[in-house]
């Protein structure tokens, strides 16, 4: 009510990327609260009611995050296309710094994941505090206004477009159950006809839709995790649909699927001690890897290239300011959350990498904003901010 109160429009918060951050903390608080009082047992109970024809029967559970979540990940693989043909990540030199960036801040908490857990059956989660929520890290940025300048806005979008691709990557090669090859020759043979559609076809997206659903039961068959069959199609997709295909995509996956994620799977019922896990090896390896590992890693690795010349800050934006990045890039969130349901097969362990997300996540958004509010304003005055992703 503060924003209206001060007379911002609902219209002002969307297009400034708080909508979206505020949409999935009221799903998360009221998935939590829902949770934990008499209607918890029903409420989680409900996620997990089957659904779906005999030969494809899965719990409400899975189609969200096998079904729905790869419509996002086409959503994402849309703007990695994109950036990759005529955004930032476009031209080499300066893709250099976000993309490093990025590849240091997943390396960085990953290896202290892997430090705490190491030995445990808690280390298969390494992949867990290696990830960034764009939604809510750019809500952040939004929700600073002018304290913000608009090269580090860029510099975040390009860097979690990049960490994106790397999540895609990590989710394919080490979330893989064991292969069927006929269904990966399948997926194969579809991706092949979707490119060859491309080039010879290129309006029909109703036969894209319709091979890209085939591709995406493939996928699901494969042993490959179904979700990737949204980023293949996405690469196959003519450029020239990419704008008008994003845009029908954006508010259906930003305010529709995003926030079901979060009431599915944020359905925690706290047990009694399970705030103590937060300090064992696995809550401690997911909070210390997104709270100092990203920040770490980003900073670290830019500093890098800097200092050696390879690049140079983005125009108007501090080292404070690039700390207070690093923070903020360590909100987790929805694809931390996501991993952590790929990560183990212990309801138990699945829980506490949740709730270690939440936490770290509400840690490093708290210490990044405080870092930006507390930074001097740029000395160099900035064009008209970039849309923030949501």
């Amino acid at each position: 009510m503060k924003f209206f109160a001060r007379g911002i429009s609902l219209q002002a918060l969307a297009e400034g990327g708080r909508l979206a951050g505020l949409l999935l903390i009221a799903a998360t608080i009221l998935s939590l609260v829902l949770s934990n009082t008499t209607a918890g047992p029903a409420y989680t109970g409900f996620w997990e009611q089957e659904v779906g024809p005999d030969f494809l029967e899965k719990s409400i559970s899975h189609w969200i995050n096998d079904g729905l979540m790869a419509i996002f990940f086409l959503l994402v693989g849309l703007e990695i296309k994109h950036e990759l043909l005529e955004g930032e990540l476009a031209v080499p030199r300066k893709a250099m710094l976000p993309a490093l960036a990025a590849v240091g801040g997943a390396a960085v908490p990953a290896l202290i994941h892997w430090f705490f857990t190491r030995g445990t059956p808690a280390v298969t989660g390494w992949a867990i505090p290696t990830a960034t929520d764009i939604a809510f890290s750019l809500g952040i940025l939004a929700l600073l206004g002018s304290r913000v300048p608009a090269g580090l806005r860029v510099f975040l979008t390009a860097l979690a477009i990049i960490d994106d691709l790397l999540a895609v990557i990590v989710i394919a090669v080490f979330y893989t159950d064991k292969l069927h090859l006929l269904y990966l020759a399948g997926a194969a043979g579809l991706v092949l006809g979707l490119y060859l559609l491309g080039r010879w076809r290129k309006d029909w997206l109703g036969a894209f839709a319709i091979l890209g659903i085939l591709l995406w039961y493939c996928m699901l068959k494969s042993g490959v995790h179904a979700t990737v069959a949204g980023v293949l199609l996405a690469f196959v997709i003519p450029a020239h649909h990419i704008q008008r295909l994003y845009q029908k995509l954006h508010k259906p996956v930003t305010y529709g699927i995003l926030p079901l994620f979060a009431l599915c799977n944020t359905a925690i019922a706290l047990q009694p001690g399970i705030s103590l896990e937060l300090v064992s090896p696995l809550g401690l390896g997911i909070m210390l890897g997104l709270v100092l590992g990203k920040p770490i890693g980003i900073g670290l690795s830019c500093w890098l290239l800097v200092r050696s010349g390879q690049a140079v800050l983005p125009t108007g934006v501090s080292w404070r300011q690039m700390l207070g990045l690093g923070f903020t890039a360590g909100i987790g969130f929805t694809m931390a959350i996501f991993i952590a349901t790929l990560s183990f097969r212990h309801p138990e362990l699945v829980d506490i990498a949740k709730l270690a997300v939440l936490c770290g996540s509400v840690l490093a958004a708290s210490v990044g904003a405080l870092i930006l509010l507390r930074s001097p304003q740029p000395a160099i005055a900035g064009t008209e901010l970039a849309p923030a992703r949501q």
